[in-house]
């Protein structure tokens, strides 16, 4: 319980959620999942779009070596030694650029993975939270803890959803390759901690409801409802 009780600390609201007035009820972490959601969508979307783009440049690369490679090999200049050197140049930039494009590949579908990986927490909080609403073993009041528990850890998610916009952005601006990456190793982390701590949480819950139950035929019924083995 003591991880989770940093998210009982309201954290203050990243820019993303500026745009959105949030409800003070016990509820309103349903409200900043469903803008995490949307976010998310549009990091896809742009995550998407960006590695096609990529992967049709990465083929104009492959096609444009393989086209000087048979120029070099038919003709064979290799005794015109200023020529081919041109060419041999040219063929070196090509092979660096199409790693440059490579490793951006890279480094966004380890960003599209991370975004999917945020897009679980989400999913995994409304499942959770839909079971424990219904579960007669909670009160009132342990509901309303539970929701902002439930509210700090997607207000911490909210930070989330903006480091990895302010990564994709930064493809777009002036930033060395070490930077990213540790933009993008900073987030993951993040991301693991966040979603670990949400999973622990949700244990915890389904556990206390088990310890509430009264005879064995209730036990078995609150394993199938928690999905627990």
């Amino acid at each position: 319980m003591n991880a989770i009780k940093k998210y009982m600390v309201i954290l203050p609201l990243s820019a993303i959620t500026l745009f959105v007035a949030l409800p003070k009820e016990a509820n309103a972490q349903i409200a900043i999942a469903e803008v995490i959601k949307a976010a998310i969508t549009k990091v896809i979307k742009a995550i998407d779009l960006q590695i096609q783009r990529l992967q049709n440049q990465t083929i104009w690369l492959q096609n444009a070596q393989k086209t000087l490679e048979n120029t070099l090999s038919k003709t064979k200049l290799g005794e015109i030694s200023d020529w081919t050197q041109q060419q041999k140049d040219l063929f070196s930039k090509y092979y660096q650029e199409l790693q440059e494009i490579k490793s951006v590949i890279a480094m966004y579908e380890r960003i599209k993975e991370m975004t999917e990986k945020q897009a679980a927490v989400v999913n995994s909080y409304h499942h959770a939270w839909a079971l424990l609403q219904q579960d007669k073993h909670f009160s009132p009041d342990e509901l309303n803890y539970m929701a902002k528990v439930y509210k700090g850890i997607l207000e911490e998610s909210v930070k989330n959803v903006d480091e990895l916009l302010l990564v994709v952005s930064s493809f777009k601006t002036q930033m060395t390759d070490e930077k990213r990456l540790e933009l993008i190793n900073a987030s993951a982390n993040r991301i693991d901690t966040n979603y670990s701590d949400l999973r622990q949480f949700n244990a915890q819950n389904a556990l206390l409801s088990l310890q509430r139950a009264k005879d064995e035929n209730e036990v078995i019924t609150l394993k199938k409802y928690y999905g627990i083995q």
